[in-house]
């Protein structure tokens, strides 16, 4: 005699909270845009500063290290419009958010962190702090409105 049994299956839905590959890609892209300004009107920072963050010098360190945090930030960035949809899901609202976000990066990395990290290594021309320099924000709300607005449209396609 044959017997059937019913068995169940669950299926798990897992949620991303922000798509970190669109993340990755906007935050390239507005960092690609903000390291052009750097380098164009604030060439020490790029040249000198960032690279002096990680005992390094030179342009070549610092577009390096400018890039790779571009990137990460990206990712943060992501996780952020993920929890907050409703904002990002145009690339206008998303470029608002990005530029908010800009503000923010401004204040706590370049106004704190930055300056703080310069003294702790011993860079010789390290910013007193708070570093709150307006060239540096108009820098970081291009980086997060450009960040922004790219991730929109790329967070529905890869």
């Amino acid at each position: 005699m044959a017997s059937e049994t019913a068995t169940s299956t669950a299926t798990i839905e897992r949620t991303e909270p922000g798509n970190w590959k669109a993340g990755v890609l906007a935050g390239l892209v507005g960092g690609a845009v903000m390291g052009a300004m750097l380098s164009a009107m604030m060439t020490p920072v790029i040249e000198a500063a960032i690279p002096a963050l990680y005992g390094l010098s030179g342009g070549l360190a610092g577009w390096t290290i400018h890039m790779a945090n571009s990137a990460i930030l990206g990712v943060v960035f992501a996780g952020i419009a993920g929890a907050l949809p409703r904002y990002a899901e145009t690339s206008l609202k998303s470029a608002g958010l990005g530029a908010a976000y800009g503000v923010v990066l401004w204040v706590v990395l370049a106004g704190f962190v930055m300056p703080i990290w310069l003294g702790a290594v011993g860079f010789p021309m390290a910013p007193p702090v708070p570093n709150l320099d307006p060239m540096s924000l108009v820098g970081h709300v291009v980086y997060g409105a450009i960040l922004g607005g790219v991730y929109a449209p790329l967070a529905g396609r890869i």
